[in-house]
């Protein structure tokens, strides 16, 4: 017999011939599994007086918080520098990250970040200089701003461009307060701004924000605006539409056009999101479409860093029509070089924020768009829809596709093909953990039912899709099968069991407290 643990200071005797399972897991008595490290807190590793460096004891100064003292000691772990490492490494294999696999997450865009958009983003003359520093000794730094610009102001058609925004959701605020600017200008105080079902959720929010009334838009049953449904909702009190194209189920709003000419001849501006531009770049030019407004998420469509990767970036496009309402501060060459002009003699509607915006995501963006090139940016748009058209073709008989025909840059599939199995979407996704896999994004877009949203980009090789593809096909079959308790499951072999999501979102535990005094509370 030898002694085996299920988690540290739960030993058991077991069968040294039979590997102990616990709820399907081999257990072992340090709680690892393989090179899997499980650790504790870092504020469980602490000890009082442990320090990776040793300091002189600070002089003797007069407080400058008055009365104000502190009450306790505010509990820092204390720690070697070997722990502190080995801590935050370990908590970085714990991540998933693009790099690590393939990131289906459908909306998304966790397309590759090439190594040579850090290597630029990191010379000193892009990431040590400072806003304020005079504008001679940051030329290169505008230049490259400039040239940004000019590319997607090529891509798009547009007439204008607000480097500004710090995000997409930023960039759609700067957008919508252009077309209020435009129709205040004009003395023409409109209050209802259209959203159709299959925009990005943070459209409804962000006409809300501003102020309007949110008017929503049905779908059609093949997913795409219910034209109809539009023209009985326009008139005079409405400002603006904000439309997803592609849209959200992964589909080109082919009415597009049509669309515009509509909102146009009612008085109405064309917000569109460009969240999903990787699909379109090269292929079509916004402007072409009647579009009035675009934001462009960098991170989305041009490989800059997503979420924790740091700052983000929104540049807005603007037609001839909301041109002069773009906000203050933008690069422009003169006789002696670049400078940063405000708009001083046109109608903007003033600052978005302070300064030209995020310089490493304008250097990464600058960086991937002149390693393609124009020829390349439409090949890499092509590749993705590509692939996520052979994702929806390999799997439209085994799992059930939302929508007929080919997608755009993503597939995506409803929860009918789990019918009667006991399984839910979400069951479905916590077993791709289990396989390795980031499951796909669940339950969004609203008008599909158990809804999974799959977007492979141009990153991913035909090989990596083909084991992917498989994996799903594995895992339906299995569910048909009536194995539905190896879903309800899942996941088993990740460093947690599938956790309370719900009371994790409305009743979170954001700060540590010793067991001793989780006990004392309890009683």
């Amino acid at each position: 017999m030898a002694m085996n643990s299920t988690g540290r200071g739960d030993t058991r005797p077991i069968d040294t011939h039979q590997p102990h399972t616990a709820t399907g897991q081999i257990t072992t008595f340090t709680a690892n599994r393989g090179l899997q490290i499980e650790e504790a807190l870092i504020f469980e590793q602490g000890q009082r007086g442990r320090t990776a460096v040793d300091l002189p004891e600070p002089p003797a100064i007069k407080s400058r918080l008055g009365s104000v003292k502190p009450r306790k000691d505010i509990g820092l772990p204390g720690l070697s520098e070997p722990q502190v490492i080995r801590h935050y490494t370990r908590l970085s294999q714990k991540n998933f990250a693009i790099d690590a696999g393939f990131y289906p997450l459908g909306s998304c865009t966790m397309k590759h970040n090439p190594r040579l958009n850090e290597a630029m983003a990191r010379l000193p003359g892009f990431a040590d200089i400072h806003p304020l520093q005079p504008i001679s000794t940051v030329q290169g730094a505008l230049e490259a701003i400039d040239s940004l610009a000019h590319w997607l102001l090529t891509l798009t058609g547009m007439a204008a461009i607000a480097m500004s925004p710090g995000a997409g959701a930023h960039g759609e605020q700067c957008g919508m307060i252009a077309i209020r600017a435009a129709l205040e200008a004009r003395g023409d105080k409109r209050v209802r701004v259209l959203v159709p079902e299959s925009a990005h959720g943070t459209n409804p929010a962000t006409a809300a924000a501003l102020g309007y009334v949110v008017d929503s838009i049905p779908a059609t049953a093949d997913g795409r605006v219910d034209l109809d449904a539009l023209k009985a909702k326009l008139g005079p009190d409405v400002a603006a539409i904000m439309l997803t194209n592609p849209n959200t189920c992964g589909l080109f709003e082919r009415d597009i056009v049509e669309i515009a000419r509509l909102i146009h001849e009612a008085g109405a501006l064309f917000y569109c999101d460009g969240a999903n531009f990787n699909a379109i770049v090269g292929r079509v030019r916004p402007a072409d479409l009647g579009i009035d407004a675009m934001h462009i998420n960098l991170h989305k469509t041009f490989s800059t860093p997503h979420g924790g990767g740091g700052p983000g970036a929104g540049p807005v496009v603007l037609s001839e029509a909301l041109a002069p309402y773009a906000p203050a501060s933008a690069v422009v060459k003169g006789p002696n070089g670049f400078t940063l002009v405000e708009h001083a003699e046109g109608e903007s509607f003033g600052r978005m924020k302070a300064f030209a915006g995020q310089m490493g995501m304008f250097t990464r963006a600058l960086t991937y768009i002149l390693s393609h090139g124009a020829d390349g940016l439409l090949q890499a748009s092509s590749d993705a829809v590509l692939n996520a058209n052979y994702v929806l073709a390999s799997l439209k008989d085994v799992m059930s596709p939302a929508f007929d025909g080919p997608c755009m840059h993503e597939a995506l599939f409803d929860d009918h093909f789990l019918k009667d199995t006991g399984v839910t979407t979400l069951d479905f996704a916590k077993a791709m953990l289990d396989e390795g896999y980031h499951p796909m994004t669940v339950y969004f877009p609203l008008v599909v039912h158990g809804a999974m949203l799959i977007e492979p980009t141009e990153s991913e090789p035909k090989e990596s899709l083909d084991l992917f593809i498989a994996t799903l096909a594995n895992l339906a079959a299995r569910a048909k099968s009536g194995d539905a308790a190896h879903f309800t499951g899942a996941p088993r072999l990740t460093p947690r069991r599938r956790l309370d999501e719900t009371n994790a979102a409305r009743k979170p535990v954001l700060r540590w407290r010793p067991t001793e005094v989780l006990d004392e509370a309890a009683e």
